[in-house]
Order: C-alpha cells, then sequence, then structure tokens
C-alpha cells in the first residue's frame, strides 16, 4: 500500500506599495517554490509581481484578488466509486418490489449537485450492507411516474423497501450515519 499523502498548492496576491514607481527593481513574472516534505508530497506558492501605479489612484486588475487560496488533495487514497445500478420502469418490478432482501433505491437527477455528493455514500453503503441489502439508483428525469407515485419531490430520495412495502425515507445529501441509522433497522443482524 502506498503511504498517503497532502498536496497544497498556495496562490497569494500581493499589494504594491501605494507609492511605488514604475521604474523600481523588476520581479519575474511569478515565483514558484517547490518544497517537497515527503515523497509523494509537495508545497507550492506562487504571488503576482509588483504593479505600477499612476498617481496616488491604485489600480487592481479585475480578476486579482488579496489573500490567499489552498487546495488541499490526498494522494494514494482509492478515487473510484463503487458504482450502484440502475433501475428503470421496466426492472422496478422484479429488483425491488420482488427482492427477498431490503431494498435502498436512491433517487435522483444527472444535474443534481447534492446527488452526486451522496452517490460514493450509497456506493459504499453497497459494499459494507453486501448480502443483507440492496441498492439501486433511479433517474427522476427517465422514470417521473415512479418518483410521484413515492411522493418523490426532493432529490436526492433514499426510500428503503423491505417485501415490496414502502419502510423508511431519508431525504438530502445527508452523512452516512444518518443513512446507516435507517438502514440498521431492516437488515437482518
Amino acid at each position: 500500500m502506498a503511504a498517503a499523502g497532502l498536496a497544497v498548492s498556495v496562490s497569494v496576491s500581493v499589494a504594491s506599495p501605494p507609492l511605488a514607481r514604475a521604474s523600481a527593481s523588476p520581479r519575474p513574472a511569478h515565483s514558484i517554490v517547490a518544497i517537497p516534505f515527503s515523497s509523494s508530497t509537495a508545497t507550492s506558492f506562487r504571488s503576482s509581481p509588483p504593479r505600477a501605479i499612476n498617481g496616488f489612484s491604485r489600480s487592481r486588475p479585475r480578476d486579482t484578488g488579496r489573500g490567499a487560496s489552498v487546495v488541499c488533495a490526498v494522494q494514494g487514497q482509492d478515487t473510484e466509486a463503487i458504482q450502484v445500478p440502475d433501475v428503470a420502469k421496466s426492472t422496478w418490478q422484479t429488483l425491488v418490489m420482488e427482492s427477498e432482501l431490503p431494498v435502498l433505491v436512491e433517487f435522483w437527477a444527472p444535474w443534481c449537485g447534492p446527488c452526486k455528493m451522496i452517490d460514493p455514500v450509497v456506493g459504499k453503503l453497497s459494499k459494507d450492507y453486501e448480502g443483507k441489502l440492496k441498492c439501486y439508483k433511479l433517474n427522476t428525469d427517465e422514470n417521473p411516474d415512479i418518483a410521484s407515485q413515492y411522493g418523490v419531490r426532493s432529490i436526492p430520495t433514499m426510500i428503503i423497501f423491505k417485501s415490496g412495502e414502502r419502510k423508511d425515507s431519508v431525504i438530502g445529501a445527508v452523512p452516512e450515519s444518518t443513512l446507516t441509522t435507517c438502514i440498521e433497522k431492516f437488515v437482518e443482524k
């Protein structure tokens, strides 16, 4: 297993002194410094050059802001999400209603940001509860009749079915612990 590391990129805008002259000593357009703190990670800093000031008014480019932005990403972790199979009107009866195991159905749409956030959580739960719970996704744009049949008005909505009956539902991009608590009520231990 590869060691996990942290990559940090910092962008800082540097303001010029109020009375800087155009003849001030030139600096390179951007300074980039890389400081590795382990074999798998590095930090880089970038600052903008000083700007000339016309008279007493300061002119700043519109796209340059003050402060710093930090972007962090953990390297060496498995970022591939578990794919949850789709269910549609044609497969609804056999996959959900006639299932011997409890079924968690995620009602979602491709344009929904919170749906994209909860999808990896549902994928992880499908792996964690393998053999005890089945998980499916239902695209509400392609299957509006099923969504309206179960009163789905907001997405993402997760509904648990057991023996063909709706047992519980959770609305929104909730933490994994909230879904786990809901699932635990209906799975065999």
